[in-house]
């Protein structure tokens, strides 16, 4: 796969040069993903390549970007949009969720979340999770109860793990875990219990023949049918496709 990113712009009222436009349009005609990370979106609008299409871009310059390509349907509070051929981002930190969905999608979710801790960053924030999340700083002390606790639940996905479950194994009340939880990782329980779900099923597609049902049930989804929502939803595309995909390449 061939792709071209846009890191960002220095200056949305300086248009781009005729060149620029030019390559950006020619690779894309010739099947290469355009990615416009930040303000980078600006170059990508400017080129052509999002019109009456869904992008997105720093939350700080929305409004301008509005004004300058009204025909480009634009959404503030996500942090990427992947319209497939061409994918856009908010702000920096944002652009990083990109770049590691981008890494997870061609080379797979072990090799993203390898990625994710050297740079000391979640491995998996969802397109749709607001921009306006700062980048959290992963904290966790190695060893202690709260740490430990989120390592049993990454082993024990198959059970049904509450929160108050959860919070008991760290040997905290439900508040202290909470809290500590969001500051932690910038999510709620539930939505990083279903990323690890997530991540956990796409190792399995990626790694084994094992059946959707498998998966589906060893990862903690009640049933095939919401395993295949759940994909649809997150990763626009089903576990099988997701798999032939992978293999694919």
């Amino acid at each position: 796969m061939e792709m071209v990113i846009v890191p960002s712009w220095d200056d949305p009222a300086r248009p781009p040069e005729p060149a620029l436009l030019d390559a950006l349009r020619a690779a894309h005609a010739a099947g290469a993903k355009i990615v416009g990370l930040c303000m980078g979106a600006f170059v990508v609008a400017a080129a052509g390549l999002l019109h009456r299409r869904q992008a997105t871009t720093h939350w700080r310059w929305m409004a301008d970007f509005q004004q300058r390509y009204p025909d480009v349907r634009t959404d503030k509070d996500v942090l990427y949009i992947d319209e497939d051929d061409v994918v856009t981002s908010a702000g920096t930190a944002a652009s990083i969720d990109c770049c590691l969905h981008l890494v997870r999608k061609i080379w797979g979710a072990d090799t993203a979340a390898h990625v994710a801790r050297q740079l000391v960053v979640p491995p998996h924030r969802q397109g749709g999770q607001s921009q306006y999340v700062a980048l959290p700083v992963q904290n966790t002390r190695q060893g202690d109860n709260f740490s430990q606790a989120l390592e049993w639940v990454t082993a024990n996905l198959q059970q049904t793990l509450s929160l108050d479950r959860v919070a008991e194994k760290a040997c905290m009340s439900r508040r202290s875990f909470t809290r500590r939880f969001q500051q932690t990782t910038g999510n709620s329980f539930a939505q990083w219990l279903l990323n690890q779900r997530l991540i956990a099923a796409q190792r399995f597609l990626e790694k084994s023949d094992r059946s959707i049902e498998y998966i589906a049930e060893t990862v903690g989804f009640p049933s095939t049918t919401s395993l295949r929502r759940h994909f649809l939803k997150h990763l626009n595309t089903s576990p099988s496709r997701y798999r032939r995909e992978f293999r694919g390449r």
